[in-house]
């Protein structure tokens, strides 16, 4: 469409919309945020720390010393168990009220056209129809239709994935199936002005932006996990597996010789729990949120 029939369509104007007007689209459509997931409680992460493979081999370990009624060697291990979970859940629950924070610092704010009149203004306000000034080093809070422009280059790899800036000329015409990369009269929410500067009436918010979409197709998935955490879960089941297998091979040597059972159970007992680095988790969780936490401090 000519930028004309755009904001006749939207019911907006060249000056923007008024103030009742914004405000009872913003009732109307929601704040221009996309969802996030809510973070789990503290019950969910005390539990959270009982699930290493480490962590594992010592619980069994102490189930074999209940068995055999070891019961100074079970109380052991179990408040070893017990201290590691509660650092560790102390200082994860801190990471996580540290990014919360650090979330809330990361606000866009825009330059927003309200009765003719230029208010900078939180992103999350912005509603269709609103008209928002771009200039070079700010992201574009919303999908909108280019009305004017000037020199406007605008990256978009984080939507299109192309390494090279995007030019943008507002006064283009294009057929109505043209893809998203060639768009050359639209700015989508989350690229970033390169050089230049335009002014664009605002036509779709959160989930209604082409970055909505694809932050609607991910919803609901599991979260990759980050490769310091796989690099993790790869060295503890190695070192499971090897505590589990030199057990067995002291174990069978044992037998053969002759011990009693219950000694044998001892000594693979006493191999897991001095073999196993126990406060290798929580010592990564303390490490990991002391960083977030001065993350969120400077």
């Amino acid at each position: 469409m000519p930028a004309e029939e755009v904001l006749a369509s939207l019911h907006s104007s060249p000056n923007g919309l008024g103030h009742s007007e914004a405000t009872a689209r913003l009732q109307l459509y929601g704040r221009n945020a996309l969802p996030t997931v809510k973070p789990p409680g503290i019950g969910i992460v005390f539990l959270h720390q009982f699930t290493s493979p480490l962590i594992y081999v010592l619980l069994a370990a102490a189930l074999v010393s209940m068995a055999i009624q070891e019961w100074s060697d079970a109380a052991f291990i179990c408040a070893v168990l017990l201290l590691n979970a509660i650092i560790g859940t102390a200082q994860e629950y801190s990471a996580q009220r540290a990014a919360t924070a650090l979330q809330q610092l990361v606000t866009t704010r825009s330059r927003v056209l309200r009765e003719g009149d230029a208010d900078e203004r939180d992103a999350e306000e912005l509603v269709p129809g609103d008209i928002v000034l771009l200039e070079s080093g700010e992201r574009v809070p919303a999908d909108m239709r280019l009305l004017t422009s000037h020199d406007l280059e605008i990256d978009e790899s984080l939507l299109t994935g192309e390494s090279s800036a995007a030019f943008k000329r507002a006064d283009e015409l294009l057929p109505a199936d043209s893809l998203p990369g060639d768009r050359i009269n639209m700015a989508f929410a989350g690229s970033l002005v390169n050089r230049g500067r335009a002014r664009g009436v605002v036509t779709g918010t959160a989930l209604h932006t082409e970055l909505g979409r694809i932050a609607s197709a991910v919803l609901g998935k599991p979260p990759t996990k980050a490769p310091l955490l796989i690099r993790m879960e790869r060295f503890t089941r190695r070192v499971a597996i090897l505590i589990g297998v030199a057990a067995v091979l002291m174990a069978s040597v044992s037998l053969a010789r002759g011990m009693p059972l219950e000694e044998i159970f001892l000594l693979a007992v006493a191999l897991a729990v001095s073999a196993i680095p126990e406060g290798l988790p929580v010592a990564l969780t303390v490490a990991l949120a002391i960083s977030m936490r001065r993350m969120a401090r400077r």
